[in-house]
């Protein structure tokens, strides 16, 4: 079973379309997915890719201030947590995140680091990074789910992504 993978991601177009691939991969129950890079790295427009793709309608805002967004997907419901403002892991504990639990399918966490142990563990880790003119995913699985993720996933295509030119 894979369990690494690089992809590059030349442009915008490429994140869209890692993001409907990642979708289109996307295994049953509930799922994990660390988001790490550096500031402007991506990990935001992966996450609105990944989102949109698995249905969520209307406007993806990043929840930098809010800290976390629900979105509704075709299956299921997804939360999208941004805590590169959390300055110690305890400060998770007012954000209820246990109630969303049985809620939730999918986790996409940027800035897991910032969450410690409060966080559970990724089946998916994506580290983005900047490339030359583009960027880099890096994709690793330290779970079987997500083994089996990255396993299903194919090679992404500009072609498939949505909003591609």
């Amino acid at each position: 079973m894979t369990d690494h993978r690089r992809i590059e991601l030349p442009d915008p177009a490429a994140t869209d379309a890692l993001g409907a691939a990642l979708a289109a991969a996307l295994p049953a129950g509930r799922l994990v997915v660390h988001l790490l890079g550096d500031l402007g790295a991506g990990k935001s427009s992966l996450a609105r890719a990944l989102l949109r793709a698995l249905g969520a309608q209307g406007a993806l805002r990043s929840p930098t201030y809010t800290l976390v967004e629900r979105h509704r997907l075709r299956e299921g419901e997804a939360a999208h947590l941004d805590l590169y403002r959390i300055t110690d892991p305890e400060e998770l504990d007012y954000l209820a995140l246990d109630e969303l639990a049985d809620a939730v399918r999918l986790w996409l966490v940027e800035w897991p680091q910032r969450g410690g142990e409060r966080l559970p563990p990724a089946d998916l880790r994506i580290v983005l990074s900047l490339a030359g003119d583009g960027r880099e995913a890096g994709l690793s699985a330290p779970s079987a789910a997500g083994r089996t993720w990255l396993d299903a996933l194919s090679e992404p295509s500009t072609d498939a992504a949505p909003g591609a030119h």
